[in-house]
Parts: structure tokens; sequence; C-alpha cells
């Protein structure tokens, strides 16, 4: 299963590779600050998509996503949260504490704009960055996850 992974897109044009690519994945994760529901159906077009809710969203939007969320792919089980929630300024530090009580394999946050690819304990943190905001992190970017036979890969793919 390929899995296409984003955050951060705040109502702004998406780019035109990030969309061609993502009609070849099976599933689209999109971890917080999508914004409008406008953004979200054009990403369910592509493929089945699961969000949450982040800190800048419209109510709207608010109001059909979750704050985090638990996804179970091949038996590998994927926390999702925007970050924001935890009382902490890190995005890192606050998506730890949404999981804290959960045994996860991975963990997919955003809310920094900043990517990141790292293990922690037993668990895969995965920011994607964000694929149309170079304020805070310098470059554009998503992820894509592969899992096959309860294996993680998963990489940030720079646009």
């Amino acid at each position: 299963m390929i899995i296409g992974v984003l955050s951060d897109t705040h109502s702004l044009n998406i780019p035109p590779r990030l969309i061609e690519r993502f009609k070849s994945v099976d599933m689209i994760i999109h971890a917080g600050d999508i914004c409008d529901l406008q953004t979200l159906k054009l990403f369910k077009k592509m493929a089945p998509t699961k969000a949450v809710q982040g800190n800048m969203d419209e109510l709207t939007v608010k109001k059909e996503l979750p704050i985090k969320e638990v996804i179970i792919v091949d038996e590998v089980r994927i926390g999702v949260t925007h970050g924001h929630v935890g009382g902490d300024r890190d995005a890192l530090k606050n998506a730890m504490i949404s999981f804290k009580n959960d045994k996860m394999d991975m963990v997919i946050f955003g809310h920094s704009h900043r990517a990141f690819n790292e293990r922690v304990g037993g668990t895969l943190y995965f920011n994607p960055g964000s694929p149309n905001d170079v304020v805070k992190a310098g470059f554009f970017s998503y992820g894509l996850i592969s899992i096959e036979a309860g294996k993680i890969k998963a990489e940030i793919v720079k646009i």
C-alpha cells in the first residue's frame, strides 16, 4: 500500500506535481490545517482520504474532522494528529503527548511546516512538511509511505 501524506495546505494552491503523484496512491492522509472543505473534497476525489483538524481550520472543517485518529493498515497502527494540542509549542512533543497511552507504530503530525522522519523509541514520527508554504520550512514537501507485510518505509519528497 502506498499512502500520500501532507499537512498544512492552508487553502493555498496545491502543486500540480503533488496532485499528479497522489492520483496513483492507495490512500491520502492529511495531518491538519487543510482549512476549507473544497481542498478536502479535492483529495477525496483522488483517493480514499483520512484527515484530522488543525488549529487554523474553518469551523465547517472542524465539525467534519476528528482532532486525532488511529488508522490500521496491514496491522500497522498509525496515529494522526495535527500537533497543536498538548500544551507545548513543539509539534513533535504534542504528537507524542496525543498518543502517549496508545501503542503506535507510526505517528503522523504537522503544524510546524517542517519535515521530520525519525524514530523515537519504537515509534516512527513523521511530519510531511507543507507542500505550499516555505516561510517556516524553506522548501515545499509532502510524504510517501509504503506499507508492505507490516513494514513501514517513509520518505519526504521535496517539490
